[in-house]
């Protein structure tokens, strides 16, 4: 009897007070696979697609099936961009970032809910940097998602300096995205397990998100924020393990040099930080006392990750009261609109 009144308890409030409106989501890590791709590359594309059920066709789909699961998953506004692996190969960059933009320019009413994140060769500066420039100025694309090292090499040496220097000039940012271990990384994630372990750690179960935070700590050590002060970057998964050591972090990088700002600084005007593909609110509860709101973006990790899986965590986040409605909003697609400078499109 207690039960069947809580029952009608909650029947009452829900009357009275019904659920709000799940805000429109724009989405930022959200992948195609290119018709451009080189037949040398395709085996490591297909061991690495193949765990996933149909991801592959939903990875090289840039139409209905795309849209369908958008739908699906509440997003009203996907910027695309290249899953990782392209950065030895410049030409192949340049048609995948046409074939996309084709996309977009299409007179299709329903390519309106798409935008692109250059892909950019990483191994070859100078001409990611004339890729970069070509991308935003002649694609009008909103800013570019690269690999997050090319074969174990990091960006803060001089030569990455033009592309620094470009992303800060065009105003737009850059998505550092985690990618493969290269063959000398892959040795610290082996040992007493399984194969399987191993790729896993070095992957998605580790090590693609604390590669991407010592990335972004070299890059600050090397005084790029410094040279460049209105340099835009994001950063996926919760913000890759940096906000929950952000604190020490902090304190240890005092005695990296002399720097203009302190990492906490360059943190709060510099770094943006996306939710894709952490289907937990406990991360968010840590990003939130330590984050500034404004920095803090949706995104689902498209087709790795499905988009119904994140309007639950959107919802789970409505109800849990930890963001009032204007901050959900704000996290949903607000925050994406004034970074990208793009709009949720009329659907």
């Amino acid at each position: 009897m207690l039960r069947d009144l809580h029952q009608v308890l909650h029947q009452y409030r829900t009357q009275q007070h019904p659920a709000t409106m799940t805000p429109p989501l724009i989405a930022l890590e959200e992948h195609f696979f290119s018709s451009a791709v080189p037949d040398s590359l395709r085996p490591k594309y297909s061991e690495q697609l193949k765990h996933v059920d149909g991801v592959y066709d939903k990875a090289v789909d840039l139409g209905a099936l795309r849209l369908r699961d958008m739908d699906a998953g509440g997003v009203a506004l996907q910027v695309i961009s290249h899953v990782p692996g392209l950065s030895d190969h410049p030409v192949a960059c340049h048609v995948a970032n046409d074939q996309l933009a084709g996309v977009i320019k299409a007179k299709d009413k329903s390519k309106a809910r798409f935008a692109g994140f250059a892909v950019a060769p990483m191994g070859h500066p100078i001409q990611a940097t004339a890729e970069l420039r070509r991308a935003i100025t002649e694609l009008g694309f909103v800013g570019a998602l690269v690999d997050n090292h090319h074969n174990g090499k990091f960006f803060d040496g001089p030569e990455y300096e033009p592309f620094w220097a470009a992303a800060e000039e065009l105003d737009v940012p850059i998505y550092l995205h985690p990618t493969w271990a290269s063959e000398d990384m892959a040795p610290h994630y082996q040992g007493n397990f399984t194969q399987g372990a191993a790729l896993s750690m070095a992957s998605s179960g580790l090590g693609w998100h604390t590669e991407t935070a010592l990335h972004v700590l070299r890059l600050y050590a090397s005084g790029l924020f410094d040279r460049h002060p209105k340099l835009k970057m994001i950063i996926g998964h919760m913000g890759e393990t940096i906000p929950f050591i952000l604190e020490r972090i902090q304190v240890l990088s005092r005695r990296w040099g002399d720097f203009q700002r302190d990492f906490k600084t360059v943190y709060d005007e510099n770094i943006w930080i996306t939710t894709s593909g952490v289907w937990s609110l406990n991360p968010l509860r840590c990003i939130l006392a330590n984050t500034k709101l404004d920095h803090i973006l949706y995104s689902v990790d498209y087709p790795f990750q499905k988009t119904e899986i994140g309007l639950e965590w959107i919802n789970d986040l409505e109800k849990s009261g930890l963001v009032s409605k204007e901050e959900l909003a704000a996290i949903a697609h607000g925050n994406a609109e004034k970074l990208l400078r793009v709009q949720v499109p009329n659907i």
